[in-house]
């Protein structure tokens, strides 16, 4: 009687086990299950959050490192304009500043911060764009070649911005400080002259931006390449061989157009008066200074200073905007 009692007892007890292990079972199962579904709704809902802007990543990153740049380097610009007009040194142009005081200082800031902006926006977005539309379209296209039209498509797109660059030269000019007031004034006052006249230099500025993109978006990457390896968890190292190798290939492309941004500013400080072609207005502002080569190239020392502080400036901040922004596997660490 005690061991058939005994093995009822210990029946009892294997079922009892046998139950909980079922139940203990389907409670795992349902939690997976309300797990998965809830990983479900979560990456439903929050995944496509961070691909919307990815797609404009470009845009903005190089909206925003223009901006940080214009905020820096205009005051530099401005000595360097006035070397390009008037033909004089360094020393003599910061001078005329000078006495003109404070007030005038950033006089002239809006269009440049408006043009800049949307076109380092312009240039790294639409480059971007271009670059996947032609590898696509065209896969069995050299990357290079691919590059050089991407590049040159991209800074035709530039010159679409050409009226603020019109405005920034002449309220750059001292001879215009009494004529326009600000820039929405020198806007309306060239609308008398029509539209063509808002366009007045797009020919150099053409050839400037495409030859200028090809050589900035070629030659960057390989001169960072050349530098010594940093670590990729330094930040710091990374944003200094941004800063020189988009430092050094700004400061040569733009030496490089320096006569050619001569010739612009020439085109673009008159005002109702017939329009002459690239080869006149070269033409012209070579007689003017005495046909000297060397004289085309007054100022360049400042150019391609503030040029490499510039472009420093914009690769620099355009990879540190990326990276705090877009890169998710910084922002996850």
């Amino acid at each position: 009687m005690h061991q058939r009692f005994l093995i009822y007892r210990t029946e009892i007890h294997c079922c009892n086990f046998g139950i909980l292990e079922v139940m203990c079972c389907v409670n795992k199962m349902a939690v997976a299950s309300i797990d998965k579904r809830e990983q479900y709704r979560i990456s439903k809902n929050i995944s496509p959050i961070p691909q919307a802007p990815a797609k404009y990543e470009e845009f903005i990153c190089g909206w925003g490192s223009a901006f940080i740049n214009i905020l820096i380097t205009f005051p530099i610009n401005k000595v360097m304009f006035r070397q390009m007009l008037h033909g004089v040194d360094s020393q003599h142009a910061f001078q005329q500043i000078k006495r003109e005081g404070m007030h005038f200082l950033y006089r002239g800031v809006l269009p440049p911060l408006l043009q800049k902006t949307a076109s380092v926006s312009l240039m790294f977005g639409t480059y971007k764009t271009y670059s996947e539309v032609l590898h696509d379209s065209f896969p069995s296209v050299t990357p290079f070649f691919q590059l050089c039209v991407a590049a040159t498509l991209a800074g035709g797109t530039e010159a679409v911005l050409t009226p603020f660059e019109r405005v920034q030269t002449l309220l750059q000019d001292r001879h215009y400080n009494t004529k326009y007031k600000n820039t929405y004034h020198a806007f309306s006052d060239l609308r008398q002259y029509g539209f063509k006249e808002y366009y007045r230099g797009m020919t150099p500025i053409l050839l400037r931006n495409s030859v200028g993109n090809i050589l900035f978006f070629s030659l960057k990457d390989q001169v960072k390449e050349l530098l010594p390896q940093a670590s990729a968890a330094s930040l710091l190292q990374n944003l200094v061989k941004d800063f020189i190798s988009g430092a050094f290939v700004g400061a040569l492309t733009s030496t490089i157009f320096y006569p050619v941004n001569v010739v612009k500013t020439k085109m673009q400080v008159c005002c109702g008066t017939p329009f002459v072609s690239l080869s006149q207005a070269f033409k012209q502002t070579y007689i003017e200074r005495d046909r000297s080569i060397r004289k085309l190239y007054l100022g360049v020392h400042v150019n391609y200073s503030r040029a490499f502080i510039s472009w420093g400036i914009i690769n620099a901040s355009h990879q540190l905007l990326k990276k705090a922004f877009f890169d998710t596997d910084t922002a996850n660490s």
